[in-house]
């Protein structure tokens, strides 16, 4: 359904170092990282498509994140979701929702919030039956 997502960062180095541990725990691979033009981007471990990329703003002006806006990274299974979260808040990340299951939305769905240290909404989700 996606070819990317983009999410705005002021501070590339620090934006990656946040970035990098999540995104390989989740099984994703750094496809590009290039401090001059100021942006990285991540591709999933079975294939080129969908990435995940951070950059400057190429107006710029400031970053700021959506009010509503969020994006879910996928995760395999509920221990996943476990323990990204668990490495997000220990690299910055502020809690917005602990792991657990979240039945109003469907009898399976297993997730956990959070903000980068930029301010971006995440989220993790698992469809899955434990």
């Amino acid at each position: 359904m996606f070819s990317h997502v983009t999410l705005g960062i002021a501070d590339l180095p620090r934006a990656v170092a946040f970035y990098t541990p999540l995104m390989e725990r989740l099984g994703h691979s750094l496809r590009f990282q290039d401090a001059d033009t100021g942006w990285a981007g991540w591709q999933p471990g079975t294939g080129a498509r969908p990435l995940f990329i951070l950059t400057r703003p190429i107006d710029g002006a400031p970053p700021a994140p959506g009010n509503g806006t969020m994006m879910a990274f996928l995760a395999r299974d509920r221990a996943t979701v476990d323990a990204v979260y668990a490495l997000a808040l220990s690299l910055g990340g502020r809690d917005e929702g602990a792991p657990g299951l979240r039945p109003h939305y469907h009898p399976h769905y297993y997730g956990a919030y959070f903000r980068d240290p930029e301010g971006n909404k995440l989220a993790l989700a698992c469809h899955d039956p434990a």
